[in-house]
């Protein structure tokens, strides 16, 4: 498992790394832990891996889902156990990739989800779109101070479930969070350690080649085919940002320097989460030699 946040390289080191694999005569595939790499048509704000970059290394969970799709974390879970247990009935390494630690968990550690009433989400959900995602995050907040600490206000979707499991259960939303314990066989945890001064240079020269590739045109194109119907797609970074410059709420400046600003918080988070668990083995991103170190963390040599 290769985890880190956003724009730290993770991967190009997934890549190099099945390569290093392959070097030693044992086949590795991808399976993305990122929930924006499952939608199709986002892929200049997602970074997502071009053929090219991909190397010829099969990636799984990668355009899966068409925008207006929605697949909670308990969905994404379900598949990418399918695409690890596909893996290695075919004597394949998976090598998962993500940067949000809650989807990491949901994949690699004993992750059960609470259930769910659909009355109270449509409730939940119709507040939502009547008030506004700040709005519920404030209630979160009073009632769940560590869950509305960990969920970014303008997620409204994670605050809407959080508010959902706490009235479900009587309980915080952070109480459902289980102990580190991994749920599947063998595995290892790789962490890309960037300093923050230089992750958020690599992020803001992210943002731009964003632009530059085009994304506020792939935005453009993605809301004619319903973006905005998507509960996740829509409120990705980047993509939320120039839904607001499509519909004349910022200029397309103001777009892009909210896009750096927002990415930057995240990755913060990201890093903050990361940091949490001990069973991370952490590399500099830029050594020389990442992709041999990573192999030797893999296999425990």
């Amino acid at each position: 498992m290769i985890v880190g946040p956003t724009a730290s390289g993770k991967s190009s080191l997934a890549v190099a790394l099945a390569q290093a694999y392959a070097a030693q005569g044992q086949r590795a595939e991808v399976v993305s832990a990122d929930s924006m790499l499952v939608y199709r048509g986002m892929d200049v704000g997602t970074a997502k891996p071009t053929a090219q970059e991909r190397a010829g290394v099969v990636h799984h969970l990668v355009d899966v889902l068409d925008v207006t799709q929605t697949a909670s974390v308990a969905e994404f879970q379900s598949m990418a156990r399918a695409a690890v247990a596909d893996c290695l009935a075919r004597g394949v390494v998976p090598i998962l990739v993500g940067g949000s630690a809650l989807y990491v968990r949901a994949v690699v550690d004993a992750f059960e989800f609470p259930g769910t009433d659909p009355a109270l989400r449509a409730r939940l959900e119709a507040e939502l779109a009547a008030l506004g995602p700040e709005a519920l995050h404030a209630r979160l907040r009073e009632r769940d101070p560590e869950a509305a600490a960990r969920i970014l206000p303008g997620n409204g979707r994670r605050v809407v479930r959080a508010l959902e499991v706490g009235e479900l259960t009587g309980r915080p939303f952070a109480a459902e969070l289980p102990e580190r314990r991994y749920a599947l066989p063998g595995v290892v945890q790789v962490g890309l350690d960037v300093p923050r001064d230089v992750l958020d240079e690599r992020i803001r020269r992210r943002v731009d080649a964003m632009w530059a590739a085009g994304l506020v045109a792939e935005v453009t194109l993605l809301a004619q085919a319903g973006l905005r119907d998507g509960l996740t797609a829509s409120r990705a970074l980047g993509y939320r940002q120039v839904l607001a410059h499509l519909d004349g709420e910022l200029d397309e400046e103001a777009a892009r320097e909210a896009t750096v600003v927002a990415t930057r918080r995240f990755a913060r988070k990201q890093d903050a989460w990361f940091r949490k668990d001990e069973r991370i083995t952490w590399l500099a991103h830029d050594r020389p030699d990442l992709a041999a170190a990573a192999l030797v963390v893999a296999r425990g040599t």
